[in-house]
Order: structure tokens, then sequence, then C-alpha cells
């Protein structure tokens, strides 16, 4: 059976889901070496991430693997010592010592602590994560906000009672001008030689005939462009703006008695300093 894994919401970082998956595994030990790391950073360095230490013990995952003790049968490649027969001392696991510091492990193989990075934003969702505050992402939807409606020019469609006649006007006149300029043009043209042919000797009835009729036309064409037409209706263009209807307001006060451990007011200036630095709209 094939399975396909939709990978068309993870981005262009491959490994992301397997990132955020260890890091909700091992959030316990994570915490702890931010805890340990707060009090040799300063207050004001909350622009760059962190470097995270994790035990090597802690990373250890269960496994399959056969029991020491009984027989086994296989076959070894590469045997130039051993002959059909020949016994075998069975190694003792964790017997390996060296000249260093600590004590070896039982299986003879030591392991170093495994260490990472973890973005800015990892690092303040880690450090802030106790401390009970709201999480705004799950609360935006339940701001309060009124709309007004504002003006915003014209538009081709609407009702009725948002018709602007003004600007209908405006645009009946422009495409009436438009249509009609050539026409006038060539009426004026003809008007004024009908006059300058009536003056003239000897009289030409033909010639006045043919330019009463093209004058008769032009006038018709130029009366038949209707005075407004359904494209030239502008209404009142109306939109609605969001305007918040409250906006919070945060004090920060130093709880400065014995209750407060140095831990927990660098904690308290961290999250001052975070939320002065970055600019909120609705605070």
């Amino acid at each position: 059976m094939a399975y396909f894994i939709d990978r068309r919401l993870n981005g262009k970082n491959k490994s992301m889901v397997n990132r955020q998956r260890f890091l909700r595994r091992y959030k316990s030990q994570i915490k702890q070496s931010i805890a340990e790391a707060i009090n040799k950073r300063s207050v004001t360095d909350v622009d760059s991430g962190e470097s995270v230490s994790i035990p090597g013990g802690d990373i250890n995952e269960p496994m399959f693997h056969q029991g020491r003790g009984g027989k086994r049968h296989r076959v070894h490649p590469g045997n130039d010592h051993f002959v059909q027969n020949d016994r075998v001392e069975r190694p003792q696991g964790g017997g390996g010592g060296g000249g260093g510091q600590g004590n070896a492990s039982q299986d003879g193989d030591g392991q170093d602590e495994f260490v990472f990075q973890i973005s800015k934003d990892e690092y303040l969702d880690l450090l802030f994560e106790d401390l009970a505050l709201p999480n705004l992402k799950k609360n935006q939807y339940k701001q309060l906000t009124e709309y007004k409606t504002h003006r915003a020019g014209y538009t081709a469609n609407g009702v009725p009672a948002n018709i602007s006649v003004v600007r209908s006007l405006q645009n009946s006149l422009a495409r009436r001008t438009a249509m009609t300029a050539g026409k006038r043009r060539a009426l004026h043209e003809l008007e004024d030689s009908l006059a300058q042919l009536e003056n003239t000797e000897p009289v030409q009835l033909l010639e006045e005939e043919r330019m009463r009729k093209e004058i008769a036309e032009l006038r018709k064409k130029i009366d038949s462009v209707p005075f407004i037409d359904t494209f030239d209706l502008r209404y009142k263009n109306y939109e609605r703006r969001p305007e918040p209807s409250s906006q919070a307001v945060m004090f920060c006060l130093m709880d400065v008695s014995g209750s407060m451990d140095q831990a927990t007011k660098r904690h308290g200036q961290t999250l001052l300093y975070s939320a002065v630095s970055v600019p909120q709209p609705n605070l």
C-alpha cells in the first residue's frame, strides 16, 4: 500500500515538523537549560536565540537488540585468526576504563551532550510559558471592533438612493461631446457653405438642396445620441473601516519582596523589555 504525505502546508523547510515534535518531546529539558542560561544573558539580549544543551542520556530512545548469552550462528567475514572448533572468550561489557575523569559507560561507549540552536520566537515562548500570560492569538477573535462607514469615491454600480447627479451629468456631457464632436464640426462647415452659396450668383438650387439634406441628416444623428445612458451613472461609494472600541493598557510593577528570587526578577525584566521593544497595535 502506498502512502502520500501532504507537505504543502509545511513550507520550504521540510524538517520543521520534526523540529517541532522534538521541541515538544524534550520541553522540560529545554526549559531547564533556558533557565540556567537566562542568568548569563543580558536583559536586552532578546533579539537572538539560545544554544540549548540536552544530556545525552535524556535523548536515548528504546531499541530492540539481542540479549547477552545463548548460542548464535553467524557468518563473520574477514576471519584470519580462528579455525573451526576454536573457543573464543566472551567479552565483558562495561570493563573499559581510561585515564580521563569520569566513569565509563556500561556499554563501553561515551556520549556528549546534544547541543542545538533555538530561534528568538522559540526562546521567548519557552521563557514566558510559565508566567500565565494571556494567549493573544486565541483571544484575537474576541476583540470588539466597531465599523464605521466612510466615503470612498464613486462606483458604477449601486442603489438609486446613492446616485451622484453631478458626476452622472458630467459623464453624460463628456460622452455626448466625444460622440458628436465630428458631426457638429461637419454641420458648421455645411451651414457656412450653404450661407455662402445662397449669396452667390447665379443661384444653384440643386446644390443648395443637397446641402440642406446633409445638414438635416447630421442634425438627426446628433439628436439621436441619448442625453444620458446607463454607463454614465455614478453612485457614491462607501466602505466600512474597523475602529477598535477600546485599547488595552498594561502596567508592569516589579515586586522586590523576599519572595522574588533572582530568576523571577530576570524573567520580569526580560518580559518588560520585550513588551516595550515590540510595537503593539492594541496595547
